[in-house]
């Protein structure tokens, strides 16, 4: 037995709401430092630019499944979409908890789009390419 198990059950309840209530103090402040989105911008160059191109890269981040109303990939914000035609680059923003650069390099590719990524990675990690932007010197 414990040395206070003779006090009465009242003054016992106090402590045991204090523990729970501690406990819960530190799960929510564990789960409030999960991140859950890392919203990022870039801007790559993509050379053959015209409006034709532009609809295609748009069209890319869309999904369309039979059966499925069509929805953008997750992650992707086609709303930060800015397409500046002189200079012949995208700006963007996307979620990097959602998906990857190297991700949406691939579909911009897939529409049949030639899109250059800065290289801003002197590591050789995969999904940078060894082009670098004139805009870059």
């Amino acid at each position: 037995m414990s040395y206070d198990s003779h006090a009465p059950r009242a003054s016992r309840a106090p402590r045991a709401i204090g523990v729970v209530l501690l406990a819960a103090l530190a799960f929510a402040a564990a789960l409030s430092g999960c991140r859950r989105e890392d919203v990022r911008e870039f801007t790559v160059e993509i050379p053959g630019l015209t409006q034709e191109n532009r609809q295609k890269v748009v069209d890319a981040f869309t999904v369309r499944k039979p059966g499925q109303n069509p929805h953008v990939y997750e992650g992707i914000r086609p709303d930060t979409f800015s397409f500046d035609f002189e200079k012949k680059t995208l700006t963007m923003k996307y979620d990097s908890m959602k998906i990857a650069k190297t991700n949406i390099r691939m579909l911009i590719e897939a529409a049949g789009v030639e899109v250059h990524f800065p290289s801003n990675n002197a590591s050789g990690v995969a999904g940078y390419l060894d082009y670098k932007p004139a805009s870059a010197d």
